[in-house]
This record gives structure tokens, C-alpha cells and sequence, in this order.
């Protein structure tokens, strides 16, 4: 990869406010831009789903802004041979959560990052994510203090977490949506930090 000149915007293909938290704690400078893609879900392969939806939200990235340097991703929850995304209501969201209580599940997040003019580089983290034994009350009180709507799998590691979450193996900035590893290092690679 070649070093970038410091007039190249960086922008995240994203809205998610934790994966510009973790961006900002990266230390370096971007820009926000909001994409909606055709995604696809194949349960029988995570990895190439949020590989190809990542891609996708970059390339609709890249149509708007050819100038930037673009980070886009896909985060999904595959639990028992089953794509986890985003609940559509709350009576979903406690599914979700009753399902997981005791039990294991692998989060996947897909990266596309990418130079202006340059083909993207694509990678995919996995970390697996352990739950409590989970009651009725947690569940409700879970829903209570945290939005579900725009997470996969209908919780946040980073808020409130510690009320479902009995550990985790892999990257914790993988649970939030933006595995902080291998951004860090292509911004590095690429001069932004």
C-alpha cells in the first residue's frame, strides 16, 4: 500500500455511533457518510456475507465520495447455523436475547477500506461472544436502559453489556461493529495515523 497525502478526507461508510467511537479512539480525523446497500445473507457462509455486504456499503460510499478514503463494514451475529442482524421490534429484540442466554455465538464483522483509485482490501474478524444465563428481569431491564434497534443481535457489548455478556474470545471492538486491529493498521499503513 502506498502513503496517503494528507489532504485525502477519511470517511466512515457508517452511521453506527460505536463504530465512530472506536474510529476516534484511533486518533484520527474523519467524516461521516451514512449508506444503505442491497445486502445479502447467506447462513450457511457469515464470512462471505459481511465480506460482500461490506463491499457493497463501500462501493455505494465510493460512488459518492471518489475523492476519500472510505472504511465500510458489515457486522452480523451467526448463532446456531442462523444470521443475526438487527431486530425489527422489541418483542424481537427479547427473542433474540432469551435464544442467546447461556449459550455461545460468533460475532463477523466484514471490512472494506480503501485509497481513492485503489480496489478495497477486504478482511473479516470473528469473535466469539458467551452469555450469561439470562432471566426474564435482565432481559426486560436490558431492553429498558438500551436501544436494540440498530445492533445485531439486538445488544451493545459496549453499553450495558456487562448484563449479558460472561466473556468473550477475540476482539471486543469486533462486538462493536469495527474490529480495531486491522483498521489501526491500514490507517497506519496509509499514513492517516
Amino acid at each position: 500500500m502506498k502513503s496517503t497525502d494528507k489532504s485525502i478526507p477519511l470517511v466512515l461508510g457508517s452511521a453506527s455511533s460505536r463504530r465512530s467511537k472506536v474510529l476516534s479512539t484511533l486518533g484520527c480525523t474523519f467524516e461521516i457518510c451514512p449508506v444503505e446497500a442491497e445486502e445479502i445473507r447467506n447462513p450457511a457462509d457469515p464470512v462471505h456475507t459481511v465480506v460482500t455486504n461490506a463491499a457493497a456499503k463501500y462501493n455505494v460510499c465510493r460512488t459518492r465520495r471518489p475523492d476519500a478514503a472510505i472504511i465500510a463494514a458489515d457486522t452480523l451475529v451467526w448463532f446456531e447455523g442462523r444470521l443475526i442482524g438487527k431486530p425489527v421490534d422489541i418483542k424481537e429484540a427479547a427473542a433474540f436475547l432469551r435464544a442467546f442466554s447461556g449459550r455461545a455465538q460468533v460475532v463477523y464483522t466484514g471490512l472494506a477500506m480503501g485509497l481513492p483509485g485503489d480496489e478495497p482490501d477486504l478482511r473479516v474478524e470473528a469473535t466469539s461472544v458467551r452469555f450469561k444465563p439470562l432471566t426474564e428481569t435482565t432481559i426486560q431491564t436490558y431492553l429498558e436502559q438500551t436501544r436494540p434497534f440498530d445492533r445485531a443481535g439486538a445488544y451493545d457489548i459496549d453499553e450495558n453489556g456487562e448484563l449479558l455478556i460472561a466473556g468473550t474470545s477475540g476482539s471486543y471492538t469486533n462486538v462493536m461493529g469495527l474490529p480495531e486491529a486491522p483498521v489501526r493498521d491500514w490507517l497506519a499503513a496509509n499514513g492517516f495515523i
